[in-house]
């Protein structure tokens, strides 16, 4: 992959998460069920590695 597509998507990458709480913070969600909900995201997807 060429070092430009990969800054490219590495930005991209930081702006939709940014733009995830941006959102999320108007929508006042708390901060703790967004880590909860990134952390179950997290297991979910550890869990079908595993198999």
């Amino acid at each position: 992959m060429p070092l430009t597509h990969f800054l490219g998507l590495l930005a991209l990458v930081i702006l939709a998460a940014a733009a995830t709480l941006a959102l999320a913070f108007w929508a006042k969600i708390p901060l703790l069920a967004i880590a909860v909900a990134a952390l179950a995201g997290s297991v979910i997807l550890g869990v079908r590695q595993w198999r």
